[in-house]
């Protein structure tokens, strides 16, 4: 499994990630707006829009908010500012490669955060295509084990299209290109497998190992930019080691 997805089963376990449930809210409300707006109001046909419904289900949103969020999304509601999809590109300290999604509705305010984040970490804003050729899009799915276990997650994902499928400490990645994405969500969605995650994100085409303090650094710089209320996603080139996350799990 990815460093990225161990450290967040850590921050799972110690409880740490979005620990306030407005955040939780905030962030579910703004993927619903945006599954909605760019494939239209029903679950059904809309498989983006499915997935956060499920996750704001499981998060125990209140239906109310659910469609009012998809009719904002859709248009049917006017209230509120427009939101807007932005990727931004850095450097956590040390000078490690970092891809920032963002929904907002006010990018000076974002940018404004996003920076002061990562200069008060050591790192750096960077200019559009400046880290962004180190990474590639591609379809990723992750659940516990006990949902759905290996084998069939294997033959799921073959049957979908899937590039891989791996289990590590009681969990279960798919990934796959962008365009299997539908097939992989849909098979998962028939077999009622609740995911952890599930979305298009970006993956190093190289990642850079640092040493456990070294790392610790940059992974509390990441933690910081994921609490921002704008940022719906972090992904850098960062590798993470067995010692590393030793040092980070007594943090």
């Amino acid at each position: 499994m990815s460093g990225h997805s161990k450290w967040s089963t850590i921050k799972r376990k110690k409880g740490a990630a979005d620990a306030k449930r407005g955040a939780v809210f905030t962030r579910l409300t703004r993927e619903l707006v945006m599954a909605a707006r760019e494939g239209g109001g029903d679950p059904e046909s809309n498989f983006r829009l499915r997935l956060a419904v499920d996750k704001a289900r499981a998060e125990n949103m209140p239906k109310e908010n659910i469609e009012r969020a998809i009719r904002r999304g859709t248009g049917e509601d006017k209230e509120g500012a427009a939101f807007e999809q932005i990727v931004y590109e850095g450097y956590a300290p040390h000078g490690i490669a970092v891809m920032v999604e963002t929904v907002t509705e006010n990018r000076n305010r974002t940018v404004a955060e996003l920076r002061h984040a990562l200069t008060h970490a050591g790192g750096s804003m960077g200019e559009l295509g400046s880290v962004g050729w180190q990474f590639h899009r591609l379809a990723y799915f992750s659940f516990p084990a006990s949902a759905m276990n290996y084998d069939k997650a294997l033959e799921l994902g073959i049957e979908a299209g899937a590039e891989d499928v791996i289990e590590d400490n009681g969990t279960v990645e798919i990934t796959g290109p962008v365009e299997a994405f539908k097939s992989i969500a849909d098979r998962l969605h028939a077999a009622g497998v609740q995911t952890e995650e599930a979305g298009l994100r970006m993956l190093p085409k190289q990642e850079i190992e640092l040493g456990p303090e070294e790392t610790l650094q940059v992974m509390k710089a990441i933690e910081t930019i994921e609490e921002l209320d704008d940022v719906q996603g972090v992904y850098t080139n960062l590798k993470v080691s067995d010692e590393a996350l030793a040092a980070l799990d007594t943090a």
